[in-house]
C-alpha cells in the first residue's frame, strides 16, 4: 500500500467536527449532557457522495451515514436526511445499530444519539471503566475522536466509557513515538465472535478480546504496521465458516486456541497463525493484503474490501475480484454491510452506495 494513501487514512480517522451539540426549542433537557430533540428531517432526492455507512432496521428501513451530511433514511419511497437541526450528535457517521426494542443508534464523531422512530436523544456517557459482558448490551466505537483510550457499552440505561488496561508494549511504544494526538489503544474496530467475546482491533496495540471475565491481547507487527512505514490498524475482524479469524490481513488467518499463558499484566491470545490468501494478486499485479472491512454471505463465503482495490470474494479455495466503478472512474470504498435478504452493500468515501446485482456492484438510485 502506497504510503500517501497510508497518510490519507491515518487522516481520514483524525478528522474533527466543528458541530457542536444542537439546541431546539422542541427539545426536552433531560440533564446536564443528554438532550432530547424532535426530528423532523428534510426529504430529499439522492444520498451524499461520502456515504460511509449502510444499515437496515428491523422496519426493513435503510440508514445510511454520511461523513459529512448527517444520516439518511430509506423507506422505499422516500428519503428523509437527518441532521443536527433534527438533534443528531454530529453530521459525521461513524456507525449504526439497532437493539432489541427497535431503536437506532448512531455512532458519531462526537458521540452517540439514540432514535426512536421520532426523537434523537444524546446518550450520557459515564465515565466508570465498568467492564461486563450482556448479550443484549450494544458496542461503540467513537472513530475518529482524538485520544479515545477504550470503547463504549452501553447497557440499555447507560453508556459506560471503558478503558483498557495498560498494554505490556505501551512504555516502548511511547519512547519510540512520542506524543500524538491519537491514542494506540483507540478502537477500530468491535466485533462479537460466535461464543459472544467481545474483540477490539486497536489503532497501534493490535486486538484486545475480552470473555466477560478478563482481557486478553494479540500483537503481530506485520497485522499493523506496514512495509516501507505507516500503520494501518486493525480495521476489520471476522470469523470464518471454520471457526478461524481473519484480521484485516489476507496473508494469514488465525486458529485460536485455549489460554495457557496468564500473567496478571500480561494475558495473552493463545493461536496458531495459517496461511491466508495474501498471494492473490489485484490489478496491476498488487497483492490484496489488508482489507478496510469484511462480511461472510448465505453460503459463508468472505467478501473483503479493500481501500482502492476493489471487492475480493473468499469461498474457501478460490478468490474472485470485483472492480467497482463510478462510471470509468475506479473509487475508494470503507465498508461492506449484508442485509436482512442477504444482499450485499458498499460505503464509498465519494460515489455514495452500491449495491450487489448478482454479478458486480452497481450505485444505488431509489
Amino acid at each position: 500500500m502506497k504510503l500517501d494513501t497510508l497518510l490519507f487514512l491515518c487522516l481520514l480517522i483524525l478528522l474533527t467536527s466543528c458541530n457542536g451539540q444542537p439546541t431546539s426549542q422542541a427539545g426536552q433537557k433531560i440533564s446536564s449532557d443528554q438532550t432530547t430533540t424532535i426530528a423532523l428531517g428534510d426529504t430529499v432526492s439522492e444520498l451524499d457522495k461520502s456515504t460511509w455507512i449502510v444499515f437496515q432496521d428491523k422496519h426493513n428501513n435503510y440508514w445510511f451515514g454520511s461523513d459529512g451530511q448527517g444520516v439518511y433514511r430509506y423507506d422505499g419511497n422516500i428519503i428523509l436526511r437527518f441532521s443536527t437541526e433534527d438533534g443528531l450528535l454530529s453530521n459525521k457517521i461513524r456507525g449504526i445499530q439497532e437493539d432489541n426494542s427497535g431503536h437506532v443508534f448512531i455512532t458519531t464523531l462526537e458521540g452517540v444519539s439514540k432514535f426512536d422512530g421520532k426523537t434523537f436523544t444524546t446518550l450520557s456517557v459515564t465515565e466508570d471503566n465498568e467492564w461486563k459482558l450482556d448479550p443484549d448490551d450494544l458496542w461503540f466505537s467513537v472513530l475518529g475522536k482524538a485520544g479515545e483510550s477504550g470503547p463504549y457499552r452501553y447497557d440499555g440505561k447507560i453508556l459506560h466509557h471503558l478503558k483498557f488496561p495498560k498494554h505490556y508494549l505501551e512504555d516502548a511504544y511511547n519512547a519510540a513515538n512520542g506524543k500524538h494526538p491519537w491514542s494506540p489503544y483507540e478502537p477500530y474496530s468491535i466485533y462479537k465472535d460466535s461464543k459472544g467475546n467481545i474483540w477490539f482491533g486497536t489503532s497501534e496495540f493490535g486486538i484486545c478480546r475480552y470473555d466477560g471475565k478478563s482481557l486478553s491481547w494479540m500483537y503481530e507487527k506485520h497485522l499493523t504496521l506496514i512495509e516501507g512505514g505507516g500503520s494501518f490498524g486493525i480495521r476489520s475482524i471476522i470469523e470464518d465458516k471454520e471457526g478461524k479469524f481473519w484480521f484485516c490481513n489476507t496473508s494469514y488467518r488465525y486458529d485460536i486456541l485455549p489460554t495457557v499463558l496468564t500473567e496478571p499484566d500480561k494475558i495473552l491470545i493463545n493461536y496458531q497463525r495459517e496461511e491466508g490468501i495474501g498471494n492473490f494478486k489485484g490489478p496491476e499485479g498488487k497483492e490484496m493484503i489488508y482489507f478496510m472491512s469484511v462480511v461472510e454471505d448465505n453460503n459463508g463465503d468472505l467478501w473483503m474490501v479493500t481501500y482502492e482495490q476493489g471487492v475480493w470474494r473468499y469461498d474457501g479455495k478460490s478468490v474472485t475480484h470485483y472492480v467497482v466503478k463510478d462510471g470509468s472512474k475506479a473509487i475508494t470504498l470503507f465498508s461492506i454491510y449484508k442485509d436482512q435478504q442477504g444482499v450485499l452493500w458498499l460505503g464509498t468515501h465519494e460515489s455514495g452506495a452500491y449495491k450487489f446485482n448478482g454479478e458486480t456492484f452497481e450505485k444505488f438510485k431509489p
